[in-house]
C-alpha cells in the first residue's frame, strides 16, 4: 500500500512489505518470534517492539499480524476468544475470497494459523473449541 507508514521505519516497513501472503506472516510469527513467556496483562508490545524484541504472546502477535496485513490492503481485524477457565487467545482474522482466516501466535499448535475456508467468523471459532 503506498503511502502508508503509520510510524515504521523504512526497515521495518521493508520486513513487513516481504511477508506479502497471510501464509508468510504466519510463517514469519513460527519461524522468527519467540513466545513471550510474560503473563499478558503484563506485556504489550508493539509490532515496532515485536520487530525489534523478536518476542510475541497472543495479544502481540495478534496485532503484529494485523498491521502487517493492514500494510497490504486488509482491514487490520481482531477476534478476542475468550475463556472462562483459561486465558483469552487474540486472533487477527482476514477474509479471501468470501471465506474467513486467522493468524495467531501460541505456545500450542491448534491454535494456530487458519485458511481462508471459513464462510463465517462463527464457523472460524468453532474451529478453535476443541483446543
Amino acid at each position: 500500500m503506498s503511502g502508508f507508514s503509520n510510524g515504521f521505519s523504512r526497515d521495518e516497513l521493508a520486513v513487513l512489505r516481504r511477508l506479502t501472503t497471510p501464509h508468510r506472516v504466519q510463517s514469519f510469527l513460527d519461524s522468527e518470534i519467540g513466545y513471550n513467556k510474560e503473563l499478558q496483562g503484563d506485556t504489550c508490545r508493539s509490532p515496532r517492539r515485536v520487530l525489534r524484541d523478536r518476542l510475541a504472546h497472543c495479544l502481540e502477535g495478534a496485532l503484529f499480524a494485523a498491521a502487517v496485513l493492514r500494510v497490504h490492503g486488509f482491514p487490520p481485524l481482531l477476534l478476542d476468544l475468550e475463556a472462562v477457565r483459561d486465558d483469552d487467545h487474540v486472533l487477527a482474522i482476514f477474509r479471501q475470497n468470501g471465506h474467513w482466516g486467522a493468524i495467531a501466535k501460541s505456545n500450542y499448535s491448534g491454535l494456530g494459523f487458519r485458511e481462508p475456508v471459513y464462510r463465517t467468523l462463527r464457523e472460524l471459532t468453532i474451529s478453535y473449541f476443541e483446543h
